[in-house]
């Protein structure tokens, strides 16, 4: 856990311990929960920059924690993130509950939370992370993603040269080798683009190699390999490599119809 999480989550039983001195030890659950939305449902640049101190954020997956009914079934990478710190935190703050005698556990060191508070957890409403502001265009110098995606269109151009005939292999192996994966490099374009928070996995992720569940991180890899493809697809066309149908769709070779999704 990075610095400026274990601050956060610092903070966040503070302000719990807080409140349940000035209440009393009513809703123990109730006020865990509520601290934890108020204060984890974090806007877009505040995540990035969690993330970008401490990228294994970007594991994590929706393994069911997401409470926003509207995010449930395709949530987007920032609300997994988030669901996951609140999680954690909500878990943190029980034991401290337990440690200061608001809460129970029972014989088997379950905590025990009164039926009337679970039933009375608010509606959670997660940030829209697709609405958020793009990059910043008026930063010097081309973009992270826009370096690489032209080192990937000049690789792909060299190799088109030598073989025109495989186009769009060539273009699905070049999108696959240039595409990061690893969350420490996913980071800093995260920071730079707090927009690719706002993706979700949009049937480009195998679900059954994750179980339904894919990483937050992956998700991000899997749109942005589906990007630098359709880009190299109209490098092809440019190139004479890929002609157009009457309607103007690229003409795709019958076995390869189907878009590829991220294994």
């Amino acid at each position: 856990m990075s610095q400026r999480l274990a601050e956060l989550m610092d903070q966040v039983r503070q302000v719990y311990v807080r409140q349940m001195q000035e209440q009393g030890p009513h809703e123990p659950y109730l006020t865990a929960h509520r601290v934890c939305q108020q204060m984890l449902n974090l806007d877009a640049v505040a995540l990035a920059e969690l993330i970008a101190d401490d990228p294994k954020l970007l594991s994590a997956r929706a393994v069911n924690l997401v409470e926003d009914p509207a995010e449930i079934d395709n949530p987007s990478v920032g609300v997994i993130v988030t669901s996951n710190i609140c999680a954690a935190a909500l878990e943190g703050l029980l034991a401290v509950a337990v440690n200061r005698e608001w809460l129970e556990i029972d014989a088997e060191e379950r905590i025990l939370v009164d039926a009337w508070e679970l039933d009375n957890v608010p509606a959670v409403r997660s940030i829209d992370y697709s609405d958020v502001k793009g990059p910043d265009l008026e930063r010097p110098g081309p973009s992270q993603l826009s370096v690489l995606f032209n080192a990937a269109e000049k690789a792909y151009l060299q190799q088109l040269s030598e073989a025109a005939h495989d186009a769009y292999h060539l273009a699905l192996q070049v999108s696959s080798d240039y595409v990061v994966f690893a969350p420490e490099d996913l980071a800093p374009l995260i920071v730079e683009n707090p927009l690719l928070l706002g993706l979700r996995a949009d049937e480009l992720v195998d679900e059954e190699m994750f179980e339904g569940e894919p990483p937050a991180g992956l998700i991000i890899s899997a749109h942005l390999t589906e990007m630098l493809l359709q880009q190299l697809l109209e490098v092809a066309q440019e190139q004479g490599a890929l002609a157009l149908d009457s309607s103007g769709q690229l003409i795709i070779p019958v076995s390869d119809e189907d878009n590829p999704t991220l294994h």
